[in-house]
């Protein structure tokens, strides 16, 4: 199906966002299709972080709007987001390392089926057990099951939150720098989890290992001092010369 006749998954149109006196982000406008791995990268400062944290919700944007499935979501609450279809990573690790791999995975799950009533005993609860026990062998952590969280490799750790941020079945899933803090082998093992993620949902990422989104993504968007720079393929942003300039270093 043709992208044209397609509803924008997510859409940013002229946002900008400032803290005090300084503009992290300014007027930057774009749009997310469904079923698209698009990865947002830019030189330290460039605005990545600012803009990611606008999209998923952890704050309003100073001025402009966002937009999921066409219906305007600036300012919704980040609790709301999960409910509507948007999930997210961050770049520092959130998981509860005192509780087992399985447990970190059947809260988030349960949370989503009995939100309001959490703290129950789990075996009230036998969907998220069943849901937390597929989500383990989505992202390879099966064999982990009872271990407990903090005795995790960094990279399992990271794999771990993704399993908890598709608890909720998103449509949209946000990740901030996955491989951050990974090793090589890590790191291969993480791109080949997003590569499978992507063919099932929508997946935006903030990313600073070129050589990982050049192999990865799609489609990339540039930013540069909090503004739009470029966007389009990996080889159109290789050969965009404004690209070279202000983020490889060339001209």
């Amino acid at each position: 199906m043709s992208s044209l006749n397609q509803t924008p998954i997510l859409e940013a149109r002229n946002v900008s966002k400032s803290f005090g006196k300084f503009k992290a982000l300014q007027d930057v406008s774009t749009t997310f299709m469904p079923g698209t791995l698009t990865a947002i990268i830019g030189p330290n400062g460039a605005g990545k972080s600012t803009f990611f944290n606008a999209l998923s919700g952890a704050f309003p944007p100073s001025s402009g709007q966002i937009l999921f499935n066409g219906k305007d979501i600036t300012g919704m609450q980040q609790h709301e987001f999960a409910r509507i279809g948007i999930s997210k990573s961050f770049q520092i690790t959130n998981v509860f390392k005192q509780l087992t791999v399985h447990e970190n995975v059947r809260v988030a799950a349960q949370m989503e089926t009995a939100r309001y009533n959490f703290l129950r005993n789990a075996q009230s609860y036998p969907e998220p057990i069943e849901l937390a026990d597929q989500l383990l062998r989505r992202v390879n952590l099966e064999h982990l099951r009872n271990k407990k969280t903090g005795d995790l490799a960094h990279g399992q750790q990271r794999a771990l939150e993704i399993a908890m941020a598709l608890a909720c079945n998103p449509s949209l899933l946000l990740l901030d720098e996955p491989t951050a803090g990974m090793s090589p082998e890590e790191t291969l093992v993480m791109m080949d989890l997003i590569r499978t993620l992507a063919n099932e949902r929508t997946v935006i990422l903030v990313e600073h290992k070129m050589k990982l989104i050049m192999g990865l993504c799609k489609r990339i968007i540039v930013l540069h001092h909090g503004e739009f720079l470029a966007e389009g393929t990996p080889e159109e942003i290789q050969n965009n010369a404004e690209v070279r300039r202000v983020y490889l270093g060339q001209g």
